[in-house]
């Protein structure tokens, strides 16, 4: 198993979240496939938090459970999240420092969406988890759209602002847009950290305009416990979720959407995907793919190191 050195959990210690005394909610059956049989995979995440990641036995949906309140959530984006992932680097990860990085992810990510945005007339954007706004700005500037951005956290909605977009504080998932449509919707690395996949991905199915294009990428949880080799080490308190090729997959076409192109990141790690509104269809997983999952994660975890 891997847990935090000591000196990086000195850090962690040192930011004083007790994370064991946080409010959660306690899930009994799957987001994606409604299932009730569920296994323990997990019982302590990258920090060294007490947090449990369980599987779907159905269809091999990975998420922690019990899960904080979206309330829990809020204090956390709002004072915790980024000094928690700056003390695990080692590194200043800020507002302001992660903007270079999120300016080169930008560029990437416009150049795979190009073919699917020019010329088709499109001019509102809506930005789900659009932290500093870089992203979202690069995209408005790129393909002439009028940009609007959600995220939960202050400070990074704060940065957002000063580039000219139109923001909101909150999540998602509990934000009213009324009766506001979008042409492009963007949810950049922000998908692990929604409380409802299901919920929000049929939400946006509705945001989205008859002709809109969505982009959303993951962190593909295969990839990430297979590069240090550790399950431990892809689970961490700010991400909700654990998603895999199998499992977007099956969650896009069952929202009601197509999937138009893949891509798999430079990083090795996140995979992408551009989509248009489709017919919703019955959930499809690949016939064994949640047992091929658990054995993996049990070879995994018990191979010699």
């Amino acid at each position: 198993m891997s847990l935090p050195s000591e000196e990086r959990r000195a850090r962690i210690t040192a930011l004083g979240y007790d994370y064991a005394a946080q409010p959660k909610t306690e899930l009994s059956r799957c987001n994606l496939c409604g299932g009730t049989s569920l296994v323990v995979l997990t019982h302590t995440d990258r920090y060294g938090y007490a947090a449990e990641a369980h599987a779907c036995r159905g269809c091999g949906l990975v998420f922690l459970n019990p899960q904080l309140t979206p309330e829990a959530y809020g204090r956390f984006y709002d004072g915790i999240y980024r000094p928690l992932v700056s003390a695990f680097h080692g590194r200043l990860i800020d507002a302001t420092t992660i903007q270079d990085e999120q300016r080169t992810y930008a560029a990437e990510r416009a150049a795979f969406l190009r073919p699917f945005v020019e010329g088709r007339g499109y001019r509102t954007m809506l930005d789900i988890g659009g932290s500093t706004g870089v992203v979202a700005h690069h995209f408005a500037q790129a393909f002439g759209l009028s940009g609007t951005l959600i995220d939960p956290a202050p400070l990074e909605i704060e940065q957002a602002r000063k580039l000219g977009l139109k923001t909101v504080t909150g999540l998602v998932e509990a934000h009213d847009f009324g009766d506001e449509r979008f042409d492009v919707v963007i949810i950049c690395q922000t998908v692990d950290h929604l409380l409802d996949v299901k919920g929000t991905l049929e939400r946006v199915r509705m945001l989205l305009s008859q002709t809109g294009l969505l982009f959303i990428d993951i962190v593909d949880f295969r990839a990430a416990y297979l590069r240090n080799w550790s399950v431990e080490a892809a689970v961490k308190i700010d991400h909700p979720y654990y998603l895999t090729e199998a499992t977007m997959m099956a969650y896009l076409q069952m929202c009601g959407f197509e999937v138009l192109r893949t891509d798999y990141a430079a990083d090795h790690l996140h995979i992408s995907y551009a989509c248009r509104p489709a017919r919703p269809r019955p959930l499809e997983i690949p016939a064994g793919a949640a047992d091929t999952l658990l054995r993996e994660v049990r070879f995994v975890q018990n191979a010699p190191r």
